[in-house]
């Protein structure tokens, strides 16, 4: 069992839940996500299946598509619902959607963030979370501490959104739709917007609508994966194919004796190949050193991801599935 099973997560389990649970359902031990969710979230989480494990850092590289709602007038320790509240509600005049789109306008596009201190990057060789976790404990409930502390906090990552769409602003509740980079915080989004309103704002809901060529109407209810022997038929009959999988990447035909080579690894040379290969990147005549393709057999099954290679080879098979 090989491939790519798109699941629609309710809020409450945590995204490692998820992968134990239709472990057993389907009785396969080599399942991973592609993209964590909080417990608070929902929707898409794409997990690979069997040998398409080898695949999960291809997805986790995918942009992302979520919708958001933000509260207005409190900050918290975790930038969510689950966090301790940070200082007093605020208590003045709440922002219009004019103002409101006018302060996200600092978060389009391409920007450090800071990563949550609630969050499993690492400081000092530890998960954030855990840090964080030990000084709200010290610190005690309604402080605020847990955000600082002496390892401090994660370190900025460059992160881009590529549009933030105010849906509707009713009273404290900001409703957006976020299109954005792997490793984008819609929690970090929540916190800043309140920082920049000056009012304060947590994160009060999150639903992931796509995960690369993931979306929610490929997606199936995991209390339907969980639905008995009838569910397992119907996650496995929802199993995308690992030669359907990555799509969007250029596929090169192989001949017989390419498709060997590929399968064990080696070289490949023009020789190997079943047509020509695709146009390079930018036009050149020889792809960008992280160019990827699609190695694909003369049936049309995905042996492989291959690279340029160095020297008189052309393609370095350097992910293989077989």
């Amino acid at each position: 069992m090989h491939g790519l099973l798109i699941i629609d997560k309710p809020v409450g389990p945590t995204s490692h839940d998820v992968v134990a649970r239709v472990r057993r359902v389907l009785g396969e031990r080599r399942i991973g996500h592609t993209g964590t969710l909080d417990p608070l979230a929902s929707g898409v989480m794409a997990l690979v299946v069997g040998r398409a494990t080898r695949l999960a850092r291809f997805l986790s590289a995918a942009d992302k598509g979520y919708q958001a709602s933000i509260r207005l007038g409190i900050a918290t320790d975790s930038g969510d619902s689950t966090g301790t509240p940070i200082g007093p509600p605020w208590t003045g005049p709440l922002p219009d959607r004019d103002t409101v789109d006018r302060a996200l306008d600092e978060f389009r596009g391409t920007f450090l963030q800071q990563p949550p201190a609630f969050s499993a990057k690492k400081i000092a060789g530890k998960r954030s979370y855990t840090l964080a976790r030990a000084r709200r404990d010290r610190a005690g409930s309604g402080s605020g501490l847990a955000l600082a502390g002496p390892f401090g906090l994660p370190a900025r990552v460059a992160v881009t959104a590529h549009t933030i769409s105010v849906v509707s602003v009713e009273d404290d509740c900001v409703r957006l739709t976020v299109e954005c980079s792997p490793g984008f915080y819609v929690r970090t989004l929540a916190h800043d917007l309140g920082e920049r309103l000056g009012l304060g704002a947590h994160l009060a809901a999150l639903r992931r609508t796509r995960s690369g060529d993931a979306t929610e109407a490929l997606a199936m209810r995991l209390a339907d994966v969980e639905d008995g022997a009838r569910g397992r038929e119907r996650a496995v009959a929802r199993l995308v194919p690992i030669d359907a999988m990555l799509p969007s990447l250029p596929s090169i035909g192989l001949s017989e004796g390419g498709a060997r080579k590929a399968a064990s690894g080696r070289d490949l040379v023009s020789s190997d190949l079943a047509g020509v290969l695709p146009p390079m990147s930018g036009g050149g005549a020889k792809a960008a050193p992280d160019a990827w393709y699609r190695l694909v057999d003369p049936l049309g099954r995905l042996l492989a991801l291959a690279q340029p290679a160095d020297g008189s080879a052309l393609l370095h098979p350097s992910v293989v599935l077989v």
